[in-house]
């Protein structure tokens, strides 16, 4: 009986410790629940007769596609979910420029929701050596290459 009395502190300390646990193994459960803007750039300096081709999707939903001309953009808003992230949140593209194709994770929750953090903005430019990233509109950073 006196063992009792420490039931509902051990059982708190336990839900902590399974709560911490997968913070650590899934941190995008922690950020859920946030509205994101991304935005899809075509940065080539002269593409005039060849747009950028851009297809988004999630595993839940067609976003479309669209052809891009130098300077255009695709963009698109999106809210985590909270405690259990979803593949909803997660969205993948597939680029097309001349016989180039590549696809990648647009946004994707356990990357970019600190990344993208604090002005919850993800900024892609496409350029013709590859994908850059930025979360000001200021400064980028080649991500990877189109290869």
């Amino acid at each position: 009986m006196k063992n009792l009395k420490f039931f509902p502190i051990i059982l708190c300390l336990a839900v902590l410790i399974i709560m911490a646990v997968l913070a650590v193994m899934q941190p995008e459960h922690l950020y859920g629940g946030s509205k994101y803007d991304v935005r899809i750039v075509n940065g080539f300096t002269n593409n005039s007769s060849l747009p950028l081709v851009i297809w988004c999707a999630s595993s839940e939903r067609d976003m479309g596609g669209r052809a891009l001309q130098e300077g255009d953009d695709y963009s698109w808003s999106l809210e985590t979910k909270f405690w259990g992230g979803g593949h909803e949140s997660n969205i993948f593209c597939t680029m097309k420029w001349d016989r180039r194709r590549k696809r990648f994770d647009a946004f994707r929750v356990s990357r970019d929701c600190r990344r993208c953090s604090p002005s919850k903005l993800c900024l892609w430019l496409v350029k013709e050596d590859g994908f850059y990233f930025s979360n000001d509109s200021k400064n980028y950073h080649k991500d990877f290459a189109w290869v």
